[in-house]
């Protein structure tokens, strides 16, 4: 055993460093000493070079969870420490740190060529200063996102976001990182990619039967029993939202909201359902409990009435199915007087906006047109004289949509949305979602609540795939268009089954415990059904600058020639067969979808104007303000360009309304993820009776399942009121009498 003395004399210069210091054996032998290290949980330590080895041998093991390949064994761990030992003692600091000792760490394995194990080995975070610019409202994604408050929770989730964004990216295959990086592809919601699913659309008959249970497990929250009053099953459905966000990384919609709901109205009047629909509205607008300290990205679906497909099935209510056997045989067909109140005091609460007169944003009204509902039941209307009718009911949500351009208008009229034969809706951004009994076979179970049987429909993960730099790479050979962007499919698949493979691991960790629910079963005590069905997520690919595509390959926009409208659709169709293809290969359901993150068009346009190989072409085809670019590039990367996303007509085009419905509605069969048509209002108010018909003519001569009005609104927070430009006249707008007629 050796034994030490010190030597010492000015122990430090003035630029921080060891200066004659050293410590030696008895026998003389000198040798640098090793300063305390501050580490990262709040100690200070002495120094103990095993603790780099064991560090080394335990973190490298999750090159075997996100690679699959071996982690590090301990001759090298061994190696690598002594050498960040000498490197320390050859710096001759005069202090240390956990940080600071990984940063040389990290570097030595670099050096080795070791560079799975320095992904994993190495640190997450922020500069101070990015973290400053954060914490006051600059810097990072500060304008990315419109519904994040200007809270210090936002900052908080900000700083969250960039660290997981950075941790993701290293986590995957570097291969695949980078195509993120240079803008092949997006993840979307990379924050959250490897720790929860996207969206998900709930069946409200889960909480009315289970009750709920906010934390997934009964362990940190208050578990409440199947809802006995009207009151209590509208805060259940507000909150089951609410609690929903803490699991999923996306919206949180509910299918068929109206017919779950109405048995616990029954026999109410008017005027006490309004206030049941005003407390629902004013909750979920007011419940600041989603990331970031926003408001619950909501929808839900709203029908008119009873579709016939639950006309005969149990109500679930107050804790049991009523089938005749838990209580006595009640159907959803016996409250169809309370349906349509329902929908028309909803549409009252939204059409009277709150204190200011602003709009209600949450939840957003995703009015069903359904073929159920075309044609009046005269003789419901004759024994209800004091019900809407269908028409009126749907006559309020274009009242609604002329004053504020709130409902989006799911369209089940055209074949191929398959109205009557399954469960088919719109939800989050304009993602669909269906089912029917030809693909499910507990299809009549969940229909009848058999056994906690339910519907549960969502998404895992959404990647958008950049079409324009395919075409850039494929110059103009069709053949080698089609394989570029089969490869980008390609690509993409391979994340999603990263990401299923990590969801597994956070799964079996419990940390969806929300989503993985089994709550008490009222009847037989036991375990219940699981809330969502993790299998039955879909996977999508969106669809960005499809327009640009075009452009490039065929020298014409969608718009300009029919030749380059033709081979869009070709273009669509083939991709759309290799999606199912993957789905087949891969066991997993794949969609194409257009995807309503218009930052990603910007990203897209902004990663091939940066690249020396895309940028000639780039240039000739991107949106927006294109002057100056490559200077402005220098000062920002935020610029005002984009592709066009989706598959849409380019938004500045010359071209009428009823043009642009003739070519767009062509492609909402083939991208059966998602798709929406815009009808942009201004700041004009139409007659809510002309958007009626021109929408209704829409609806039955389009296959377009999806679209909205979109009206721009300012709201005067000096006046508390909307404010009206005094050289804009109400009147004016860019619906002209030839589009209400939709000319098919």
């Amino acid at each position: 055993m050796e034994r030490y003395r010190t030597l010492s004399k000015n122990c430090v210069n003035g630029e921080g460093r060891m200066k004659d210091t050293r410590q030696s054996t008895l026998d003389g032998a000198f040798r640098p000493s090793m300063p305390k290290v501050r580490t990262s949980f709040g100690h200070m330590m002495d120094w103990d070079r095993t603790k780099i080895e064991n560090q080394i041998l335990q973190e490298t093991r999750l090159v075997q969870t996100f690679y699959g390949r071996e982690g590090a064994e301990r001759e090298l761990a061994e190696r690598i420490a002594l050498e960040v030992e000498n490197r320390i003692k050859k710096l001759g600091l005069t202090f240390l740190s956990g940080p600071l000792i990984r940063e040389i760490m990290n570097m030595t394995l670099l050096e080795e060529g070791l560079v799975d194990y320095r992904n994993v080995c190495t640190r997450v975070g922020t500069p101070v200063f990015d973290a400053h610019l954060i914490d006051v409202g600059r810097g990072f994604e500060s304008k990315d996102n419109s519904n994040l408050q200007e809270n210090a929770e936002t900052s908080h989730k900000k700083k969250a976001d960039k660290i997981s964004k950075e941790q993701y990216l290293l986590q995957l295959p570097p291969e695949l990182a980078d195509l993120h990086l240079t803008g092949d592809m997006h993840i979307h919601d990379l924050e959250y990619f490897g720790s929860r699913p996207f969206c998900q659309d709930w069946d409200l008959r889960y909480f009315f039967y289970y009750g709920l249970m906010p934390d997934g497990n009964g362990t940190k929250a208050s578990v409440a029993g199947p809802a006995k009053r009207p009151e209590v099953a509208v805060l259940h459905a507000v909150k089951a939202l609410g609690s929903a966000q803490t699991n999923f990384a996306g919206g949180q919609g509910y299918y068929n909201f109206l017919t779950f709901l109405a048995p616990y109205v029954e026999g109410m009047n008017k005027t006490e359902i309004k206030q049941l629909m005003q407390m629902f509205v004013y909750e979920m607008t007011q419940m600041m409990v989603a990331r970031g300290g926003q408001v619950v990205f909501s929808s839900v679906q709203l029908s008119p009435g009873v579709p016939k497909l639950w006309r005969d099935k149990p109500i679930v209510f107050k804790g049991k199915v009523w089938n005749g056997e838990q209580a006595p045989l009640r159907t959803y067909g016996e409250f169809e007087r309370e349906v349509r109140l329902l929908f028309a005091t909803l549409m009252e609460v939204m059409l009277e906006g709150d204190d200011w007169g602003k709009p209600f944003n949450f939840p957003k009204p995703e009015i069903s047109i359904e073929p159920d509902f075309i044609d009046e039941d005269e003789n419901f209307n004759r024994d209800h004289p004091d019900i809407p009718t269908y028409r009126e009911l749907y006559l309020m949500t274009f009242e609604l949509a002329s004053k504020f351009g709130t409902p989006y208008y799911d369209n089940q009229l055209p074949d191929y949305r398959g109205a009557g034969e399954g469960i088919s809706c719109y939800q989050c951004c304009a993602y669909q979602f269906s089912t029917t009994a030809a693909n499910d076979t507990s299809f009549d179970d969940k229909l009848n609540f058999q056994d906690g049987a339910h519907f549960s429909m969502g998404s895992w993960q959404v990647i958008s795939v950049n079409c324009p730099r395919a075409a850039y790479r494929a110059d103009h050979d069709d053949g080698a268009l089609f394989a570029e962007l089969r490869g980008m499919m390609d690509s993409a698949v391979s994340i999603f089954r990263i990401k299923r493979r990590w969801m597994e691991l956070v799964r079996a960790n419990g940390r969806m415990p929300f989503a993985m629910q089994r709550p008490k079963d009222p009847i037989t005590h036991e375990r219940g059904a699981v809330a969502v069905d993790l299998e039955g997520l879909v996977y999508t690919i969106g669809i960005v600058g499809v327009n640009e595509m075009i452009q490039h390959h065929t020298g014409s926009q969608l718009h300009e020639t029919k030749e380059a409208f033709r081979f869009a659709v070709r273009t669509m169709t083939e991709m759309e067969q290799y999606a199912k293809k993957l789905s087949a290969e891969h066991g997993m359901t794949i969609a194409l979808a257009r995807t309503p993150a218009e930052t990603t068009g910007q990203r897209f346009a902004v990663a091939d104007l940066l690249d020396e190989t895309f940028r000639p072409y780039a240039l000739k085809v991107v949106k927006g303000d294109t002057k100056n670019l490559l200077e402005r590039a220098k000062k920002t990367l935020d610029l005002p360009v984009y592709y066009t996303n989706g598959i849409h007509v380019t938004p500045s085009a010359p071209v009428t309304l009823t043009k642009r419905m003739e070519l767009e509605h062509v492609f909402f069969p083939i991208v059966d993820g998602g798709n929406i048509f815009h009808i942009w209002l201004g700041e004009a108010r139409p007659d809510p009776r002309g958007l009626m018909d021109m929408a209704m003519n829409l609806c039955k001569n389009t296959q377009i399942g999806y679209f909205a009005f979109t009206r721009d609104l300012t709201v005067s927070l000096k006046q508390f009121t909307e404010y009206h430009s005094d050289t804009t006249p109400e009147t004016a707008g860019s619906i002209s009498s030839a589009d209400r007629r939709v000319l098919i």
